[in-house]
């Protein structure tokens, strides 16, 4: 693949190959590097079929972006809205690096990436790369550290000058900057954007050469934070999520594949606990995501636990949301949506409960549960629809999100 390409298509859209995508193959390459299924897409005839996940899939030169869609914005809106509830999500917006604005040249969620990484590395190298003890063995002319006996009389029988070592060395050449150093080659490698260039080659010429590793996820979770290297954290997550989401073309060596792609459904949720986590500052009151709980246990000891995506929890009230991106129109939500919530009333011993979606105007339905039979207090357990209105400013979004909550739900927190 050549010629650069660029596709923008929303969630759960269709795309049909052009002639020039097809004479560079597009599709085999696709089908190649995820066969006949993804999570992000499945190949239809003549073309693709996204789902819905969203960010960018980049496949040799060509770079595929896939937006959300929640309303009648346009593409260039949701480009943006994206890259700033990323930004959100992952604590972006705090300038823990740098006091200087991020300002991105291009709108588009690779270069934001690549942009936060290169300014990373930058800070990094201003402020100082950190040394590490790294164990080393080696023929050296002086005895340092512990000779290794036998590999000194295999070696050096006619060298008797020389000692075979194992010994400590403190230097910048460790683990820690073996990562960047690879994540750094890879951006200067599928990175299209001129304006970068001058920045990723003057960080190849000034950060330390080191030797190749194989990266796994066990290699970051073995990564222990302390004050010494708690600065480099920013920068090991985005390297995570370069690195790990790589696929080199080990054939022919052009065809790579960078994909940074996100489930909506789970961004959306991290977005709104997110919002509320910073925003909300309310005495003996508590914002909490994925708090499980078990609810069923066979008699060989098999486990089946619930977890809804926020629980709001004050003194005398709980109050659970689920979070779902889609659009309701005039469907009304699932009964195995509604079910769960109502198993969420008595699990958590919730006071309300409600179900989040986007929505172009924010509103309430309020719903209560039929009762049972006999049990007349099941009538009061309620389960509201609530859709929070999108902006195309996400600090206005962000407003939306916790004015809505706090019109609909603090109430029932003071009344408590």
């Amino acid at each position: 693949m050549t010629s650069a390409q660029n596709i923008v298509v929303f969630e759960h859209d269709k795309h049909y190959f052009t002639e020039e995508q097809k004479r560079l193959k597009l599709d085999e390459v696709l089908e190649n590097y995820y066969g006949d299924y993804s999570p992000f897409f499945k190949l239809i005839r003549n073309g693709v079929k996204f789902n819905q996940y969203v960010g960018v899939l980049k496949v040799g030169n060509t770079t595929i972006e896939v937006l959300p869609k929640a309303d009648g914005n346009d593409k260039d809106t949701w480009r943006q809205l994206l890259i700033d509830m990323i930004k959100t999500v992952w604590g972006f917006e705090i300038k823990v690096s740098s006091s200087a604005d991020l300002k991105l040249k291009s709108n588009s969620i690779l270069d934001l990436y690549f942009e936060l990484y290169t300014k990373e590395l930058e800070y990094l190298l201003h402020r100082g790369l950190i040394k590490r003890y790294n164990k080393k063995e080696g023929n050296l002319y002086a005895l340092k550290g512990a000779l290794q006996f036998s590999k000194h009389l295999s070696q050096n029988l006619v060298h008797h000058e020389r000692f075979y070592v194992k010994y400590s060395n403190y230097d910048v050449n460790h683990k820690i900057h073996c990562i960047l150093y690879k994540a750094l080659k890879l951006i200067n490698k599928t990175n299209n954007k001129p304006d970068l260039n001058s920045r990723i080659g003057a960080l190849l010429l000034n950060f330390p050469e080191m030797g190749d590793i194989k990266i796994t996820e066990s290699t970051f979770d073995n990564i222990v934070y302390d004050r010494k290297n708690h600065h480099y954290e920013k920068a090991l997550q985005i390297a995570r999520l370069l690195l790990l989401n790589y696929y080199p073309d080990v054939s022919q060596g052009r065809n790579n594949v960078l994909a940074l792609m996100f489930d909506m459904n789970r961004l959306w949720e991290q977005f709104v606990y997110v919002v509320l986590k910073r925003e909300l500052r309310v005495t003996d009151f508590k914002v909490k995501s994925q708090v499980s709980k078990e609810f069923w246990r066979s008699e060989a000891g098999t486990k089946s636990r619930m977890k809804p995506d926020i629980v709001l929890e004050s003194r005398n009230n709980t109050i659970v949301l689920d979070t779902k991106w889609k659009n309701l129109y005039d469907n009304g939500p699932s009964s195995e949506d509604l079910r769960q919530m109502y198993a969420y009333h008595h699990y958590y011993k919730a006071t309300k409960t409600a179900l989040i979606y986007p929505g172009e105007e924010g509103k309430m339905i309020k719903g209560k549960y039929s009762p049972i039979e006999g049990n007349a207090n099941a009538s009061d357990n309620t389960c509201g629809i609530a859709f929070i209105s999108t902006h195309t400013d996400i600090v206005i979004w962000k407003k939306n999100i916790i004015s809505f909550i706090k019109e609909n739900f603090f109430h029932v927190i003071e009344e408590g």
